[in-house]
C-alpha cells in the first residue's frame, strides 16, 4: 500500500512543476486523496460491500469535487490534475501513466446495465480540461484527447483528437516533437484543430488565385489594346482587381 502510494507521489511531483515537496502533494492534492479513497471503494465493491464502496465514492466526491464510481478500473501512476468535476464511469479503466485534468467526463452512452457503458484509456493518456468521453470504446495507448473535445468513437495509439464532434489526428500526420509542441491540455491552439489548417490553407490557395487571375485579366488587356477591334474584350475595372479579403477571413478562422 505504502510502495503504491509513494508511486502516486512521485508521478505528481514529476508531471507537475508547481508541487513542491512530497508532504504538499500529501496534504494538499484532492487528486491523490481521490485515488486513495477510491482504491478502498473498490475494494468494497469487489467484494460484495457495494453500498459501502459507494458511500466511500460520494465521501470522496464530497471532500474532493472528483466522482469516480467504486467500480472503475484505474491503473497506477494516473494523475488527476486539478481534476474538480471530473466523473469516471462504472465501467471505465483508466491506463498507467494517465492524466486527467478538471471537468474531464469518462461517460456512457448506453443505459443497459452489465454492460461496457463507459471508455477504455490505454497507457500515458492525455485527457486535457472538459473533454467528453463517451461511449464503450477504447483510447489508445499514448493517445491525447484536447481540450473541450467530445469524443464518441474510438481513438488509434498515438493520436490526437480535438473538436466538437472529435477529428482524429493520426500519429504519422506529425513527429513527436510536434505533436507534443502543438497540444494543449487547457485549450485548443489553431495548430491542434485540422479543420482550421483546412480552412487556412484553403483561404490562402483563395487569395493566391484571386492574384493569379487579376494578373492574367491585365496581361489580356495589354494584349487586347494591340489587337483592332478588340476592346469588348477588355474587362471592367473590377475584373482586374483581386478582392478576395483573405485577411479579414483569417482573422475571422484564428489565423
Amino acid at each position: 500500500m505504502f510502495a503504491r502510494l509513494r508511486s502516486d507521489i512521485r508521478c505528481i511531483l514529476e508531471r507537475d512543476p508547481a508541487a513542491r515537496s512530497t508532504w504538499e502533494v500529501l496534504t494538499c492534492y484532492p487528486g491523490l486523496h481521490a485515488l486513495i479513497l477510491h482504491r478502498r471503494a473498490n475494494w468494497c465493491w469487489h467484494h460484495g460491500f457495494k453500498w459501502l464502496g459507494r458511500f466511500i465514492s460520494h465521501v470522496s466526491r464530497w471532500m474532493t469535487g472528483i466522482e469516480i464510481h467504486p467500480g472503475a478500473t484505474i491503473g497506477e501512476g494516473v494523475f488527476f490534475d486539478h481534476a474538480m468535476g471530473v466523473v469516471v464511469g462504472e465501467t471505465a479503466e483508466i491506463g498507467d501513466g494517465c492524466t486527467i485534468y478538471q471537468g474531464v467526463t469518462l461517460g456512457g452512452t448506453s443505459l443497459y446495465k452489465g454492460t461496457k457503458r463507459h471508455p477504455t484509456l490505454g497507457r500515458d493518456v492525455v485527457v486535457g480540461a472538459g473533454a467528453k468521453v463517451l461511449g464503450g470504446f477504447t483510447v489508445g495507448d499514448g493517445a491525447r484527447i484536447g481540450s473541450n473535445a467530445v469524443v464518441t468513437k474510438p481513438v488509434p495509439a498515438g493520436a490526437t483528437a480535438v473538436g466538437n464532434p472529435a477529428r482524429i489526428i493520426l500519429a504519422e500526420q506529425r513527429d513527436a516533437e510536434q505533436t507534443a509542441a502543438a497540444f494543449s491540455a487547457y485549450g485548443v491552439t489553431q495548430g491542434d484543430d485540422p479543420l482550421s489548417l483546412a480552412l487556412r490553407g484553403l483561404s490562402d490557395t483563395t487569395a493566391s488565385q484571386e492574384h493569379q487571375i487579376a494578373l492574367l485579366w491585365k496581361t489580356i488587356e495589354t494584349l487586347s489594346a494591340r489587337v483592332q477591334g478588340a476592346e469588348s474584350c477588355v474587362p471592367d475595372e473590377a475584373a482586374r482587381q483581386a478582392h478576395y479579403e483573405a485577411e479579414r477571413i483569417n482573422q475571422l478562422i484564428g489565423k
